[in-house]
C-alpha cells in the first residue's frame, strides 16, 4: 500500500514549530524514512540541529539540512533583494528536492516567514504543494501561514506564546532557542 504523504503546518506565535518539526525529522529518520531539511531564513550561523544532523548522518547517509537564507530578514532592508533572491533560489532548491524522489520527508523550514517577509508569494508555495507526490509528507514551518497555506494543509499545529523568558529580559540560550 502506498504511503499517504501529509502536508503539515507548524505555526502560531509561541517557541517550538522548528523544534517539533525537527522532532519530527528525527522520528522519521529513525523509522527509516529519508529526510530534507532546508531553512529558508537561516544561513551562516552554528546552530545545534547541525551539529545533530552531522552526527546522525555519520550513522546513516539519509538525513541532511541545507541553509538556504540569509540571517534575519526584519532589519536588513537594504539586503532585502539578496534575501528574495535567496529565498527564491531556496523555493527552487525545494523544487527540485521534492521532483527527485529521493527523500520520503522534507521539511520547509521558516517557509512562512519567507511569504510574512515578502520574500516569496504566497501563490508560488501553494504551487509548489500541488507538485507534492503522493507519498511524500512536506512539513512547513514559520509563523502567520496564510489562510490559503493553512487550508492546503491535512495537519496544523498552532504553538501558542503564553509565557516567555525574552520578556523578563533572559537572552536566547544555546540549546534551547538555537
Amino acid at each position: 500500500m502506498e504511503r499517504q504523504g501529509l502536508v503539515i503546518v507548524h505555526t502560531g506565535d509561541g517557541k517550538g514549530k522548528t523544534t517539533a518539526a525537527l522532532g519530527l525529522a528525527l522520528r522519521a529518520w529513525g523509522s527509516g524514512l529519508r529526510v530534507l531539511i532546508l531553512q529558508f531564513i537561516k544561513g551562516g550561523q552554528s546552530y545545534g540541529e547541525l551539529a545533530a544532523i552531522d552526527a546522525l548522518k555519520g550513522v546513516r547517509d539519509t538525513i541532511g539540512v541545507r541553509q538556504c537564507g540569509l540571517g534575519f530578514t526584519r532589519r536588513d532592508e537594504k539586503r532585502k533583494p539578496e534575501h528574495i533572491a535567496a529565498a527564491k533560489e531556496a523555493l527552487r532548491e525545494a523544487e527540485k528536492e521534492i521532483d527527485s524522489g529521493a527523500w520520503d520527508l522534507i521539511i520547509l523550514d521558516e517557509i512562512n516567514y519567507a511569504v510574512k517577509f515578502g520574500l516569496l508569494a504566497v501563490g508560488d508555495v501553494l504551487g509548489l504543494l500541488k507538485k507534492k507526490p503522493r507519498p511524500l509528507h512536506l512539513v512547513l514551518t514559520g509563523r502567520d501561514a496564510q489562510p490559503e497555506i493553512v487550508d492546503a494543509a491535512d495537519l496544523v499545529t498552532e504553538m501558542r506564546l503564553v509565557k516567555h523568558p525574552f520578556a523578563e529580559g533572559v537572552k536566547a540560550q544555546k540549546g534551547i532557542e538555537f
